[in-house]
């Protein structure tokens, strides 16, 4: 709960820009990067920055070419995210950050039960591939989601909003088996009934229906720490659309905003 007392006490007044890491979160990321090589021109600028910086263009829903003049020059921050984001290191940070996460509040490292959704989001004309969902008339993407209990992202991968919910869960289905072994429940709504999501993998998936006389909003059993994590990520203006034009670059900044919310959740408690 937000009282006079907490916000000065997790204030990030004294920071240069809201969206930078300070030291307590730097000392949980700086140890999950890769050092740089031996070989070849010395990086000029730490990757503490550049990382600032990576987070201020999702924060800020800016392009690249608007980072501030304080700011690693714009394309040494693309040249770099297009590094982490073609090797996977984000994604594996945010595995490593929801272990901890997990850990710090008594639970295993690795969770037994998820819950999947799959929202919509427009993509304007450069936003490259993507499709058509009828149902919500949305041209762009939607964002296969796998999030534990307590709704940290375990798996976000972007698709084609004209991708069918139980023809894109397979994809996330498998890939959860990679980073999180030992899931073997899913919750989803009815979008995800069917054949295909069932035989994926040896996961369980339990549909969680609409209660039969619902009228308006109502919060369902299960699924509503998903409909969370949407809000949380939300905050970031990049992914009110997206406007990417590949879907690797989609992903990547998907599980940087995964990565902003876990490490200020640590930051807070180290």
């Amino acid at each position: 709960m937000w009282t006079p007392a907490t916000r000065r006490q997790y204030s990030r007044d004294e920071l240069r820009y809201d969206t930078d890491l300070t030291d307590a979160e730097w000392a949980l990321i700086e140890p999950l990067l890769p050092e740089p090589h031996a070989r070849g021109r010395p990086w000029l600028w730490p990757a503490r920055e550049i990382l600032n910086a990576i987070f201020y263009v999702l924060r800020g829903g800016i392009a690249w070419r608007l980072l501030t003049a304080d700011s690693p020059p714009r394309s040494t921050v693309f040249r770099r995210f297009s590094l982490w984001r073609d090797t996977g290191l984000l994604e594996a940070i945010n595995h490593l950050l929801v272990m901890a996460d997990r850990e710090r509040v008594g639970r295993e490292a690795s969770p037994t039960t998820a819950v999947l959704d799959s929202p919509s989001v427009k993509t304007p004309q450069s936003g490259g591939l993507r499709g058509y969902k009828a149902g919500q008339k949305v041209k762009g993407r939607k964002r296969q989601v796998m999030v534990d209990t307590d709704g940290r992202g375990l798996i976000l991968e972007p698709q084609p909003a004209d991708v069918q919910d139980r023809d894109g869960a397979p994809v996330v289905l498998r890939l959860s088996r990679g980073s999180f072994p030992f899931i073997d429940k899913a919750f989803a709504d009815s979008g995800y009934a069917g054949e295909a999501p069932a035989q994926a993998i040896s996961n369980r998936i339990k549909i969680v229906k609409k209660p039969p006389d619902q009228v308006g909003f109502t919060v369902h059993p299960r699924r509503w720490v998903v409909e969370r994590f949407f809000a949380w990520i939300s905050r970031n203006r990049r992914l009110w659309k997206d406007p990417e034009a590949t879907l690797t670059s989609a992903r990547a900044f998907l599980y940087a905003a995964s990565v902003m919310l876990l490490v200020r959740r640590l930051g807070r408690h180290s």
